[in-house]
């Protein structure tokens, strides 16, 4: 015969084609299903330990928005100037307003320590009063803050009068009413530190010296410093 017809020793035709089977040892089971139970805890471990994070951070954020301070609401109601209406008013010329604040806070108090109203014109003081005594404001509570400048709180001379005059003329005279106070809020039995609250209320009145209706119930803008 001739040397293309003759097959390798080791070669076996009829088993060329079938794929050799390995066979594991139990000690390599074993390890396997110990590595796919240790994935499994630490998958569970690593979602219990999420959903707490999870649940933590929406109570905590629940608590920031129940416990944030809200800054008080103050509305100019009444301000008016009667003596405006005359010529010859000015020997008894006084002002009087009535503002409202309002605790807008569910749990949380606002101590007023101190309140001082300066009403000015074209940016110039013409009457300021300390008001009421220092008095705490439970939440979802209004305080009433009325009171009149005249004599020694009303700081306006002749001249300021004429040009009160001249703007009645035109229909109106504007005028704004600022109320400063050092307030703390309280939650429970615990005080914040002291802030200095300013609320500018601008208001303006007719010829009748009665404040016009579009500055009637009117929020002031508040801030703190």
């Amino acid at each position: 015969m001739s040397s293309s017809n003759q097959l390798p020793a080791h070669a076996n035709p009829g088993l060329g084609s079938q794929p050799v089977r390995r066979h594991h040892s139990a000690r390599y089971y074993a390890h396997r299903v110990r590595e796919s139970v240790a994935t499994r805890v630490s998958k569970l471990v690593c979602s219990i330990f999420l959903f707490f994070l999870l649940l933590i951070g929406v109570i905590t954020f629940i608590l920031w928005l129940s416990l944030r301070p809200h800054r008080p609401r103050f509305h100019t109601h009444e301000f008016s100037i009667p003596a405006i209406a005359q010529e010859n008013g000015f020997e008894n010329a006084q002002i009087n307003f009535n503002v409202t604040a309002r605790n807008p806070n569910r749990i949380i108090g606002i101590f007023y320590d101190s309140m001082h109203v300066t009403v000015s014109y074209d940016d110039q003081n013409v009457g300021a009063t300390s008001l009421l005594f220092p008095f705490y404001q439970g939440p979802k509570n209004t305080t009433i803050l009325a009171s009149s400048l005249s004599g020694a709180t009303l700081t306006v001379n002749n001249q300021r009068w004429q040009e009160f005059l001249a703007d009645r003329s035109q229909g109106r005279v504007i005028f704004k009413l600022d109320v400063t106070s050092r307030i703390r809020f309280k939650i429970s039995s615990w005080d914040s530190k002291h802030h200095t609250l300013h609320a500018n209320c601008p208001v303006g009145v007719g010829p009748d010296g009665m404040i016009l209706l579009e500055y009637k119930d009117k929020r002031c803008p508040v801030y703190f410093s």
